[in-house]
């Protein structure tokens, strides 16, 4: 094979490189001609070494000049020519470009791929626009792995997501209320489900990914049932709002207060405002009764005598007893909740994971952050308990475990806070990575609520604009090139645009999310599954099956 250079197509160069560090990125001087008006943070461009090719993203653009008087001593450009002139030598635009990957520049060094960034180009290294094979190079083109997600700023080529990669860690979804979350969630559920790479549960609190969700200017958009009927399940809490709303469920689910442990109510510390002491109280009741059916005893009590009894019977603080008492009685306004559960609601869902069918349980009107924390924990505990004997065995059998399974659950913060998440399953799943082929999607507004040490263990965060310090501090905690990325996280859009980072992608980028929900693309994202067959049938068979 033979070092002869590749023939790049014709670019519009930018300017060239002046100054600059690995650590603090690179300073290009535009050349005269070119309107700093068109520069974009988020950008990408090509920094043409004289060895290497550096693909790298504009961070900042800022105004200089030669002259350090020029702001006291301003020309005359009342003259177009010589306001031409001025702005091309004396007054000059300045690009902060952080290079993240280097690219081969002859047939041999392409064949490597992108490798990360140990060194800086020259002084005086042109600086050009990234042309679309530039990009496919670094990100790739959409395949059986890879999903097309959106677009670069100010191009129309496909930005892919390694989603082979992305599911194996957790993850997080992050950005201010409004700034297209939930739109951003359901098209990486659409794409998991779409290249069969995993199967997701989905704790829908606001009945966004099932049947139909909310779209541009709350018009409903096609969600992942509607696009693909025989792949995914739709559970419910409240079949009532599912009538309404014309969805005709696939599982009703009922629990019972005898399948309730301990454990289980710990997490409602905070929305239920228990102590301590109250906590203690529900471990020791559940001994005290020593069956079962603690939970539906010490609710049906009718407070007052009865539970002062109880305390003076299990020598409990009767104060703290009854508190725990009135606490507890929201539970009774879930009709969800039932003496005992006509079908074990886990058992039905771990059918369908298995079967490879994607599950939302969505909650129709009960959005009470209490019953979502209740049923998102107490069902991902036992999912996960029987996982991991499932993946156990199969490793002691030599044989295949079950399918990778993605949890999806919003308010993330709400179980994930310093005070539970190291008790909370969905704190143990997410320090575990897959261990045992189960990993999380976190989605929340408020990321600071997050304990530090889970927000450490996500892979790869997506974040759309956050205007609170501390959640873009927690967000880009212990990432390299902080300050650059904050930089470019806070020149975000308000809607449907992205800064993506971490273990699924090569360097950082920002991302203008692909349309959803019009008719092309729905389309567009049901005709995947050709675009990927086409490319490798062998896998896609094994991933689909038949429908």
């Amino acid at each position: 094979m033979t070092n002869s250079k590749i023939q790049m197509p014709d670019k519009i160069r930018l300017g060239m490189v002046v100054s600059g560090s690995l650590s603090c990125g690179l300073e290009v001087k535009m050349d005269e001609g070119v309107s700093v008006e068109d520069m974009a943070v988020g950008k990408y461009v090509i920094v043409k070494g004289s060895k290497k090719r550096f693909f790298g993203m504009i961070t900042d653009v800022t105004l200089g000049s030669i002259n350090s008087n020029a702001q006291a001593n301003l020309p005359d450009i009342s003259d177009p020519f010589i306001a031409e002139v001025v702005r091309g030598t004396s007054a000059f635009g300045i690009l902060h470009v952080l290079p993240k990957v280097v690219l081969g520049i002859d047939e041999e060094s392409l064949l490597l791929g992108p490798r990360p960034v140990k060194s800086i180009p020259s002084h005086f290294s042109t600086v050009e626009e990234a042309a679309e094979r530039d990009i496919e190079l670094v990100f790739g083109g959409e395949d059986s792995t890879r999903f097309h997600i959106g677009n670069p700023l100010d191009m129309e080529m496909k930005i892919c997501l390694n989603l082979e990669e992305y599911v194996k860690r957790s993850n997080g979804i992050f950005g201010k209320s409004g700034t297209g979350k939930t739109f951003l969630c359901r098209l990486l559920l659409i794409g998991i489900l779409q290249k069969s790479q995993a199967v997701n549960l989905v704790f829908d609190m606001h009945n966004e990914y099932g049947w139909d969700g909310t779209g541009e200017a709350n018009r409903r958009v096609k969600s992942l049932k509607q696009l693909f009927p025989s792949r995914v399940a739709v559970f419910t809490l409240d079949e009532e709002s599912s009538r309404r709303r014309q969805v005709t469920p696939d599982f009703v689910v009922r629990i019972g207060y005898d399948e309730i442990e301990p454990e289980d109510i710990e997490l409602l510390r905070d929305t239920l405002r228990m102590s301590e002491l109250m906590l203690q109280a529900v471990h020791r009741l559940a001994r005290h009764f020593g069956d079962k059916s603690w939970l539906v005893r010490f609710l049906n009590l009718k407070g007052g005598d009865e539970v002062s009894e109880l305390a003076e019977e299990m020598h409990e603080n009767e104060s703290s007893l009854k508190a725990l008492w009135r606490r507890l009685q929201v539970l009774k306004r879930f009709p969800f909740l039932v003496p005992g559960s006509p079908e074990n609601s886990v058992a039905r869902i771990l059918h369908y994971l298995q079967q490879g069918k994607h599950v939302v349980l969505q909650f129709g009107r009960y959005t009470d952050i209490t019953a979502y924390i209740l049923v998102a924990n107490l069902l991902t505990r036992r999912i996960y308990d029987i996982y991991r004997e499932q993946v156990e065995e199969a490793m002691a059998e030599g044989k295949q475990g079950p399918p990778h399974l993605v949890i999806c659950i919003e308010e993330a913060h709400k179980f994930l806070n310093p005070e539970v998440s190291e008790q909370t399953i969905f704190g143990i799943i997410a320090r575990e990575m897959r261990k045992y082929h189960v990993t999380l999607l976190v989605v929340d507004q408020r990321p600071s609520g997050i304990d530090d040490d889970v927000m450490s263990q996500l892979g790869t965060k997506m974040t759309c604009l956050l205007d609170n310090e501390k959640d873009i501090d927690s967000v880009l905690a212990g990432t390299p090139d902080r300050n650059e990325l904050k930089s470019v996280l806070a020149k975000l859009e308000s809607k449907q645009q992205v800064l993506i980072f971490g273990h699924a992608v090569p360097m950082p980028l920002v991302v203008q999310v692909r349309e959803y929900g019009s008719v092309k693309s729905y389309e567009d994202l049901q005709k995947a599954r050709e675009v990927a067959a086409a490319r490798n049938p062998e896998k896609l068979e094994d991933f689909w099956g038949k429908d």
